[in-house]
């Protein structure tokens, strides 16, 4: 199978949801959930491929070019993809398992939603990636091949410095838990200057992939709506959801520096969101300078991840 023209939306559902059902099935008979995040990644290498195969065809049939901006679009997305597959991969080995699957493992229909809500993420995210192949300007944007620098190109490249800053933030954090934490929270590379960095790659990645699509597309309505699903999801996944993300990092969880904590930690670490922003960093001015009130409505520093002291009950224990 390959991903061509207006059809590409109903193959690439077929491919990803019939990946992630072959996945429930093996993983409810063997109840275990060791290769979730790998079949999630490995997902999407294969829409990458597909997508990359159909447009490669095409391309050299027309003109005899196999490799332009569609092709570096691909080949972004794919390293995006890969690089969250490794990581996550890894992490799930350092952590023996996932506990988003304790009491899970032994329920199909509850086990089977977890993995069509993977379903679902995945053709999401990767609809502007669906986009390119439907797009009926595809052919003549790869014809151009890479000599032509416009709009397009500076999206690809505003992709690449999104994807390295995602990375270069997995890796630091990486390296300061293999270190053995220290400092209590990490302030090492892109953290010194956001709360969460790899988000805010993430998020900017995304965006740059819809703005691209939508470019190569022609700014048709249909693919604008479609393209900009990818982002938005993200950013609901990211930032709005309180198992995942941000709300998930924060919040509540902040328990460990403010009570299962030295003073002193607590103090850094308040002055450190004090000073640092939760997502994009702001270069311009101190952090600390910007009202609480614009924080709120253009930082995303929303009351939610800020941290409600525990309250204890009469016998003295946290409620």
């Amino acid at each position: 199978m390959t991903l061509t023209g207006m059809g590409s939306y109903a193959e690439g559902a077929v491919v990803t949801f019939g990946m992630q059902f072959a996945g429930f099935v093996v993983a409810a008979i063997l109840q275990t959930e060791v290769f979730y995040d790998v079949l999630g990644g490995i997902n999407f290498l294969t829409l990458a491929v597909l997508s990359q195969i159909a447009g490669s065809r095409s391309s050299a049939e027309s003109t005899g070019n196999v490799f332009g901006k569609n092709a570096v679009f691909a080949v972004l997305f794919a390293i995006s993809r890969g690089w969250l597959l490794v990581f996550l991969a890894w992490r799930a080995h350092q952590r023996k398992g996932d506990a988003r699957f304790d009491g899970v493992r032994d329920k199909p229909v509850t086990f089977f939603k977890f993995w069509m809500v993977q379903a679902v993420w995945v053709y999401c995210i990767s609809l502007p990636l669906l986009v390119v192949t439907a797009s009926e300007t595809a052919a003549s944007n790869s014809e151009t091949g890479l000599s032509t620098f416009d709009a397009s190109s500076v999206m690809l490249l505003f992709m690449a410095l999104s994807i390295v800053v995602e990375i270069w933030s997995d890796v630091a954090k990486t390296a300061w838990v293999v270190r053995g934490r220290h400092g209590d929270f990490c302030t090492d590379g892109p953290w010194r200057y956001s709360r969460h960095p790899n988000y805010a790659g993430e998020i900017l990645m995304w965006i740059f992939a819809a703005v691209y699509a939508v470019l190569v597309s022609g700014g048709a309505w249909y693919s604008i709506v479609v393209a900009s699903i990818s982002p938005l999801f993200t950013m609901q996944i990211l930032l709005n959801t309180a198992a995942t993300g941000v709300w998930n990092a924060e919040g509540k969880n902040l328990k460990r520096y403010y009570e299962d904590a030295p003073p002193t930690t607590t103090e850094r670490y308040e002055q450190y969101r004090k000073t640092t922003p939760p997502i994009f960093p702001i270069l311009l001015v101190p952090y600390e300078r910007i009202p609480r009130s614009i924080q709120r409505i253009f930082c995303f520093e929303w009351e939610r991840y800020e941290y409600r002291p525990s309250l204890k009950n009469k016998n003295g224990k946290t409620e």
